[in-house]
């Protein structure tokens, strides 16, 4: 029994439910944002969940996010469907299809475009997938921008022996596989799939703040099984692992998010696309960008 209670004591229930806001980002595509939003600026490290559609393109309609800057963080990019070629100002190029991860380290700063393809533009389709940023520490807010390009085909998934519940690692671990991402803030990134009466229990780090994003279906989320659905995000509270489920009688499967981060405890200043620690960094930050030192893309 006490060896049960101690295992019991261990899982993570839900704190909170939030409903995301839908909003146009970039040029102009739609998104399903649980934050930052007036009621939540953050879940530290992480600053930023958008869901970015499903939305379905006719030829020519493809709209994505041109020449922007960025300074400070990371941005996670990780396609579910359709096609994005991205650019920047260092000189950096590629594509995103289904399946794919960007992880891009702004550091000190880029000038970044994310676009659709011009295949994409000719035959239109369907373009879903999400973008989190995922906050540096100040030790590593400048320091040089990197890319690490992952192709679906290198991503670690794993299936339960039953067959019911499939996870790809995008970060961390699960299921005996590990992520090929190096990430500077320690997170945990995975998508989960989920078949009726499937269940999944990752470990997560218990100084990790945690959080479950419902792509699809309901999820019965944590130690009480409280149902999360399409949209909307649970925050978790303490615990060392959490129980991700779909009920037995469930119509659909489930797909989810599960991230989690090693909280950076840092004050944060932030203003668009610049995140740092003081309103002086801001600062410095516009006048670098206005004044060209952060590059443009020119190819």
């Amino acid at each position: 029994m006490l060896k049960e209670a101690v295992t019991k004591a261990r899982e993570r229930s839900v704190a909170a439910v939030v409903d995301s806001i839908r909003t146009l980002e970039g040029a102009g595509f739609p998104v399903r944002r649980p934050f930052p939003t007036a009621q939540l600026m953050q879940v530290d490290p992480f600053l930023l969940l958008d869901h970015l559609g499903p939305v379905r393109w006719g030829p020519g309609e493809g709209i994505g996010a041109p020449d922007h800057p960025h300074r400070g963080f990371e941005t996670v990019t990780y396609l579910l469907s359709g096609e994005m070629e991205h650019k920047d100002s260092a000189g950096h190029s590629g594509r995103l299809r289904a399946g794919d991860v960007q992880w891009m380290t702004a550091g000190a700063g880029v000038v970044h475009s994310e676009l659709p393809t011009a295949e994409f533009q000719r035959t239109g389709g369907v373009m879903h997938g999400f973008q989190i940023w995922v906050n540096l520490p100040a030790r590593d807010k400048m320091i040089r921008p990197r890319y690490q390009d992952i192709p679906a085909a290198r991503i670690p998934e794993a299936t339960s022996p039953d067959g019911k519940a499939k996870v790809r690692v995008i970060a961390g671990n699960a299921m005996g596989r590990s992520a090929v991402i190096d990430t500077r803030t320690p997170i945990v990134y995975l998508h989960y799939a989920l078949r009726p009466s499937g269940e999944a229990m990752p470990e997560v780090p218990s100084d990790y703040n945690a959080l479950v994003y419902v792509i699809g279906g309901e999820v019965l989320v944590g130690e009480g099984g409280g149902a999360v659905r399409e949209g909307q995000m649970a925050r978790l509270g303490e615990g060392e692992s959490v129980r991700l489920a779909v009920a037995a009688d469930a119509k659909e499967p489930a797909d989810l998010l599960l991230l989690a981060g090693a909280p950076l405890n840092e004050p944060v200043a932030r203003y668009g696309p610049f995140v740092m620690n003081t309103e002086k960094e801001i600062q410095q930050a516009i006048r670098d960008y206005q004044s060209g030192r952060m590059g443009e893309i020119d190819f």
